[in-house]
């Protein structure tokens, strides 16, 4: 039934961990306190080993917590990153998305570097700085960088931060077989500026309930046997995985089955395999391609999305054409599921900013199937660690229950 101005204002008879406050997506205060206190202190990927093929490749990246960095691969073949700044004037040193250059020259004043980070030339050094500064003294910002299983990038810009085994903890080991069986290679990109908070995105990946926005995976996915069946498992760090489903594509397709044949290596053919990391990380198999989400927040209601889809190294032109076409009939710019999942966030955003909005969001469904929402109250229950705040009470404003 409808309610009053009280009973909509009202808290819901449920506990805090099954209930955010929607200001945790939209306040600008909060959001600056996450980029300190998450942004900067957790792990995330920031492209694929694929990007940077070649000896002195570089690619320019954005962080999450929004600083600019620098992918380059040495001589030595070897990956390291760093901060996109000269550190004479702070300027930005390399301008272009991507390169190739066996010196990265700043062109404010022509400091250049090689690609292990050290200052190999200053110009004028003697006449500018006799003996009080030298070239060892001026080495770029490095940042932990490593490789994980499948060849991504990741980083993390704090120095004193725990390794990404112990980060990713046994999250990604249902992946194993798909991402260590070949070697993996980019085939598509592409970013988009949403006009919403991550974290409505990151619930949106999360949430298998809102399978029942797609039409495609209604056809495909929903009324498969043993869909329900399926459970969520929690990981470290506010990571979770849900159970593999089998899908069946005979609804949406029509004459040769040769994508659902090529499957993928190391994995079945028609097997949705779902991995998301805190706070920002989707893996999405779905053979014969592999989507990978990662997010750069602008602002509370503002975040990059970047989208990459994987082929296998070495495929053939065919099966490379093969493996792109299904890929963006589902998550290309002009596939299906991905702008319907952009209507679904871009509408809690409006939603959450009319006026008197609701002052709870609910993420309260508890079921044996992949319908439940205890993956999203997983997400908050790390979130709320990490800041030392209750998602569900941000500012404390509850009044506190007396002790019995």
């Amino acid at each position: 039934m409808p309610r009053t101005g009280t009973q909509w204002e009202s808290r819901p008879n449920l506990p805090p961990t099954h209930y955010v406050d929607p200001r945790v997506y939209t306040d600008q205060s909060l959001f600056e306190e996450e980029r300190e206190k998450i942004f900067d202190k957790v792990w995330a990927i920031v492209c694929h080993e694929s990007e940077v093929p070649n000896a002195y490749d570089y690619r320019r990246c954005q962080h999450m917590g929004g600083k600019e960095l620098l992918v380059v691969r040495g001589k030595d073949m070897k990956i390291r990153v760093f901060y996109n700044q000269c550190p004479h004037r702070g300027n930005v040193i390399a301008f272009e998305p991507s390169g190739n250059a066996k010196r990265l020259t700043c062109i404010f004043h022509l400091w250049s570097f090689d690609t292990k980070g050290n200052c190999v030339e200053i110009t004028r050094e003697k006449e500018g700085f006799q003996d009080r500064l030298s070239k060892k003294d001026v080495g770029l910002r490095a940042v932990k960088s490593e490789i994980d299983m499948g060849g991504f990038v990741w980083v993390n810009v704090d120095d004193d931060c725990e390794p990404l085994s112990e980060f990713l903890g046994d999250s990604i080991d249902f992946l194993q077989g798909e991402l260590s069986t070949a070697p993996l290679e980019i085939m598509c990109y592409h970013k988009t500026i949403v006009p919403t908070n991550y974290k409505l995105w990151h619930d949106t990946n999360r949430d298998l309930y809102h399978e029942f926005l797609h039409r495609q995976n209604r056809l495909i996915a929903m009324g498969q046997p043993g869909y329900l069946d399926r459970q969520y498992h929690m990981h470290v760090h506010g990571h979770v995985t849900a159970d593999p489903s089998v899908n069946s594509y005979k609804n949406i397709e029509k004459g040769t089955d040769i994508r659902r044949e090529m499957g993928w290596p190391g994995g079945e053919a028609n097997l949705h395999k779902l991995l998301n990391l805190f706070p920002t990380v989707t893996y999405n198999m779905r053979p014969p391609a592999l989507r990978i989400d990662t997010m750069v927040p602008l602002g509370p209601e503002e975040t990059i999305v970047e989208f990459r889809g994987y082929g296998i190294k070495g495929d053939s032109d065919e099966v490379r054409r093969e493996r792109m076409r299904d890929y963006n009939s589902f998550w290309g710019p002009f596939g299906r599921n991905l702008p319907e999942d952009f209507i679904a966030i871009v509408g809690q955003s409006i939603g959450l900013n009319h006026g008197r909005g609701s002052p709870y969001i609910l993420h309260g469904r508890e079921e044996e199937t992949p319908h439940s929402e205890v993956c999203i109250r997983h997400y908050f229950a790390e979130w709320s660690r990490m800041m030392g705040r209750s998602a569900a009470d941000p500012f404390n404003e509850m009044p506190a229950v007396a002790a019995e």
